[in-house]
């Protein structure tokens, strides 16, 4: 096993304390469980077994040793050049989420197929509604615009068949739309979820890309003009929109007006915090009823769950009392 000067990689603080992901990884446990990830294992200078996180390679190969292991999801992959999430954080925005239900429900979370999820941008690797299923046992709409990225979903879900009638897939035919076109005029959500785009350029993508590149320790910039090749990856929808990441939520707040009555909490990351002044004012003025926002950390990350309701008490009892299990 080669050496290498890159230190193990730290524990996973500030995770929420239902999370699967406490501590070290235990390598070699995964590596048993899928054993491409053998191949990616390294040697720090001090002796531990680690991983280069900066190899997109070693990146997925841990996803899919993550999630088979520790959820049994069986046959995750990416196509090339699409996002890699990290499983722990997505696995805590599935926790929050489920403490806000719990605290609009006398502080028990509601589990169980009654509860339906609408996964904004749902992408090729499906996570949220993968680990949501796993978790909490909700059903889940899963939507995007590529329809690339969602016949990979497909194939996922073909190979999960325990997961599979609890996730249904649509396309986003009209990108400029989030909610239009896919929530059905009778339908209704308990909640929706989204990790939106949160660059508005190119040049923005790849000054945060030759940022993140650095503190993987790598140094160099990468060629001009071009994105480094990173652990994430991404599509360029996945991480680009028109006005970044305030534009998309702006768009999404805006979108939500039209069907105040068929969701219960609509639910967002924003990974800037300077954008949730600019948005809780428009939902201020869209008249939201409750609108929460929940800090998030993963280590060195942080990040936010912004979350709103047009529901009053009295609806959101009567929601409870149709909806969800007592």
């Amino acid at each position: 096993m080669p050496s290498r000067s890159n230190p193990p990689r730290p524990p996973k603080t500030g995770l929420h304390p239902r999370n699967r992901h406490q501590g070290h990884y235990d390598l070699h446990a995964l590596a048993r469980a899928h054993p491409e990830l053998t191949a990616h294992i390294i040697r720090a200078a001090e002796g531990f077994p680690t991983l280069d996180f900066a190899n997109p390679r070693a990146v997925t190969a841990l996803n899919r040793a993550l999630l088979l292991h520790q959820y049994g999801i069986r046959e995750w992959a990416i196509p090339e050049g699409y996002l890699c999430p990290p499983v722990p954080g997505r696995a805590d925005y599935i926790h929050a989420l489920a403490d806000l239900l719990g605290e609009s429900h006398d502080g028990k979370i509601p589990t169980g197929e009654q509860l339906v999820g609408l996964d904004i941008g749902t992408g090729a690797n499906l996570i949220y509604p993968l680990l949501g299923r796993v978790e909490y046992q909700w059903r889940f709409v899963g939507a995007d615009i590529d329809s690339a990225a969602l016949d990979n979903a497909a194939r996922i879900l073909a190979a999960n068949p325990v997961l599979a009638p609890g996730i249904r897939l649509r396309h986003q035919p009209t990108p400029s739309r989030i909610f239009g076109g896919i929530v059905g005029a009778d339908e209704q959500f308990d909640f929706t979820l989204c990790n939106p785009p949160f660059h508005a350029s190119q040049a923005e993508a790849t000054s945060g890309s030759q940022r993140k590149w650095r503190n993987l320790g790598k140094g160099g910039k990468g060629s001009p003009g071009k994105v480094p090749a990173l652990n994430f990856g991404g599509q360029q929808n996945e991480l680009m929109c028109d006005g970044g990441e305030a534009g998309f939520l702006s768009r999404m707040i805006a979108d939500s007006a039209a069907i105040t009555g068929q969701v219960f909490w609509f639910t967002t990351l924003v990974s800037k915090a300077v954008n949730l002044p600019m948005l809780q004012q428009q939902l201020q003025t869209q008249q939201a009823r409750d609108i929460r926002v929940i800090p998030m950390a993963q280590g060195q990350k942080h990040s936010r769950l912004l979350a709103w309701t047009y529901l009053d008490k009295k609806q959101r009892r009567a929601w409870r009392k149709a909806r969800w299990p007592a």
